[in-house]
């Protein structure tokens, strides 16, 4: 089923305030010696190394300190939207600082003894519109402004984040260059959405969209290469599907180093027809499971523990 399109999104440029967490928070606190995010002018191309860089400076980690995004056995739990409005996820419903506060209380269930939780802001950067804007491509990117935000919380709050495309009918590997500059930061990865990549001559929201292997091997090929070159600790690399056909040779996609790639289960409705969906198009031996949860849309959502006892097991989570 098709989500409602937002054709402009209202970007509000606030100042978002740091409160310190409590003791006993489910979020680790930034390591020492990750890299502060890139708040400055554009920076170059991602072909070229960064300028002046020390060959002795100390390695950028993870939030939890590690180069593995799913290391010392973390269960990762996402709040998904964007920025200023929260017509497309939960995300966008409120500032970055008070959003946080919410997802550290909806992951506290999926912890465990052994299992620590890792908080993610899913952030849709590159919006499909149902009209074809100035470049004729039926999408818009989020202002620099406000993705730097959720950055800077992600740095502050110990989280990751999780760019998502939805490109319209552009190609996803020309979007995913646009935002270089916010993948070279350690915390930050790469989601891609095929429900909202368009055959060609079709609308965003009439049809759902589709991709072939060849252009996600494309993508993740250069943000394989990006991760190489800066030498960057692990990246999330995700694919969004509810149905085969939005994927249609998805057993030609191939991982790559430096990235961990997640196949994230989209489909809402009741536990069994989740249930059934997930078991149709699941691929655990060639990626990490996802999963999302729908706060409007699923009947009886599933909570934690329900989860869980999903087969085959699911390590991500996302709420919309």
């Amino acid at each position: 089923m098709l989500l409602t399109l937002l054709a402009t999104v209202l970007l509000v440029d606030r100042e978002d305030p740091a409160p310190a967490l409590g003791a006993g928070s489910a979020v680790a606190e930034p390591a020492a010696g990750s890299s502060p995010p890139d708040a400055g002018p554009e920076a170059a191309p991602d072909t070229a190394p960064d300028a002046g860089a020390d060959e002795a400076r100390p390695r950028t980690t993870l939030p939890h300190g590690g180069r593995t995004v799913f290391g010392g056995n973390r269960f990762l739990v996402a709040y998904y939207g964007t920025a200023g409005t929260g017509a497309l996820g939960v995300l966008g419903e409120d500032r970055p600082a008070v959003m946080h506060r919410r997802l550290v209380r909806a992951a506290a269930p999926f912890a465990g003894r052994g299992r620590p939780v890792q908080p993610v802001y899913e952030l849709i950067v590159t919006i499909a519109d149902a009209h074809p804007g100035p470049d004729g491509e039926y999408h818009h990117d989020l202002a620099r402004r406000e993705v730097q935000r959720y950055i800077d919380a992600a740095h502050r709050h110990g989280a990751l984040v999780l760019l998502d495309l939805q490109p319209g009918h552009a190609d996803f590997l020309t979007v995913a260059r646009r935002w270089a500059w916010a993948l070279r930061d350690p915390y930050v990865g790469l989601a891609l959405d095929p429900e909202w990549r368009m055959p060609g001559g079709e609308v965003p929201g009439r049809v759902i969209g589709h991709v072939r292997a060849d252009e996600v091997n494309r993508t993740s090929a250069w943000l394989s290469r990006l991760v190489a070159r800066h030498d960057l600790p692990q990246k999330l690399f995700v694919l969004h599907q509810f149905r085969g056909d939005m994927l249609p040779d998805l057993e030609h996609v191939r991982a790559r180093r430096g990235l961990v790639m997640v196949q994230h289960a989209d489909g809402f409705g009741t536990r069994s027809q989740k249930l059934a969906s997930y078991r149709a198009i699941a691929r655990p031996r060639q990626f990490t499971m996802g999963w999302k949860l729908f706060y409007d849309e699923d009947v009886d959502r599933m909570g934690a523990a329900a989860v869980r006892r999903v087969r085959p097991h699911v390590r991500f989570v996302s709420f919309q």
